[in-house]
């Protein structure tokens, strides 16, 4: 978890000084900062569930500073009767050196861990 030093005015403000901040601690280091977000509720309100850059909650600054935006979307979490169980589409939805798209894991629950599934099925758009 990380927070501001300073008393900003509202969260939105907040966000975007960490995200600035945790681009300038990886281009100084040169190393990646991988950092987790909340998305919004409106996600829940579209009949397709899988996240986009506009669902990341508080901050259009943490789609702008970020090189790779990756979502984990599960089907089964919406869908109970799925044929896709145990599935994870893992979203490339922003790279900024390279193809962005989707690729599908298998997810298991018992250990959480994710796996390479049995037949690729890799997805990129140029």
């Amino acid at each position: 978890l990380m927070g501001s030093d300073t008393r900003s005015e509202n969260r939105v403000q907040e966000v975007s000084y960490i995200s600035r901040n945790l681009k300038v601690l990886a281009r100084e280091l040169n190393v990646p900062v991988l950092a987790a977000a909340q998305l919004s509720r409106a996600v829940e309100q579209r009949t397709d569930k899988r996240p986009v850059l506009s669902d990341l909650r508080e901050s259009g600054s943490l789609e702008q500073d970020s090189d790779v935006v990756m979502f984990i979307y599960r089907p089964d979490q919406y869908e109970k009767d799925t044929v896709k169980q145990n599935v994870a589409e893992i979203i490339i939805a922003k790279h900024r050196n390279g193809p962005t798209g989707s690729i599908e894991l298998v997810f298991r629950s018992a250990l959480a861990k994710f796996e390479n599934a049995a037949t690729k099925h890799v997805q990129f758009n140029e």
